[in-house]
């Protein structure tokens, strides 16, 4: 599940056989209750995942606008892979 600014990363999901979802709500459409149901599911995920990539800022090497140097690149997904380790071993998010 992707906003609508990740328009180029089709090629990336297809190699890990991922699909995009992307759901775009038009103002002049009235939508069914089964839609407005599934708007609201979505909107209560998107809202735990932001709460999720604030707690993995708060880890200064992830911090947003941080240097990275260049050689650590290759250990990128690593140190996320920690990030999110720790966050699960923490009190529930709220």
């Amino acid at each position: 599940m992707v906003d609508r600014g990740f328009k180029h990363i089709d090629h990336m999901l297809r190699k890990k056989n991922v699909y995009k979802y992307v759901r775009l709500v038009s103002s002049d459409k009235i939508l069914s209750k089964a839609e407005v149901l599934e708007t609201k599911r979505i909107a209560s995920l998107r809202i735990h995942i932001e709460r999720v990539i604030r707690r993995i800022r708060e880890f200064s090497i992830l911090k947003l606008h941080s240097s990275i140097h260049h050689r650590t690149l290759d250990s990128i997904d690593d140190m996320i892979t920690m990030t999110t380790a720790l966050i699960n071993l923490q009190d529930i998010i709220k």
